[in-house]
């Protein structure tokens, strides 16, 4: 991830345990968007104090601190990323599960299309594409 998550935490006044700061460093060195038990099955390796409930908790901290950015996914997993200031969106393999982040200029400038054509004004989107990989 770009940002050190345990700066950001600093940076927004969120304490951070011992428990907390091993969380926030395994979130920063994530590529692959966890969801909380594949991050509970990194911490806990570290430190096997480390509960599950405590990664939920943290992660919750985190999301509603505007450190993290929660991502529903399907069969009611949520995936977490850093939350950047920068934008991307996602395409999903629904099978593995491996995420591809990408920025696409035309669909940036299709999506302030339809808000115009609704009479908005675009200020922030999610998109998340699901699919399969398709047979060579």
């Amino acid at each position: 991830m770009s940002e050190n998550i345990e700066q950001k935490c600093l940076a927004k006044g969120v304490k951070l345990t011992d428990q907390r700061k091993i969380i926030a460093k395994v979130m920063s060195g994530s590529n692959d968007h966890p969801d909380v038990d594949e991050l509970y099955n990194r911490v806990s390796k570290i430190d096997p104090k480390i509960s599950i409930a405590t990664v939920y908790r943290t992660v919750k901290l985190f999301e509603e601190s505007g450190i993290l950015a929660k991502h529903d996914f399907k069969g009611g997993k949520a995936r977490y990323e850093e939350l950047n200031e920068g934008h991307h969106d996602h395409l999903i393999d629904v099978k593995s599960g491996e995420i591809i982040e990408f920025v696409d200029e035309e669909i940036e400038k299709l999506q302030e299309k339809i808000a115009d054509k609704y009479g908005y004004r675009l200020v922030d989107h999610k998109l998340e594409l699901y699919g399969v990989k398709k047979k060579s």
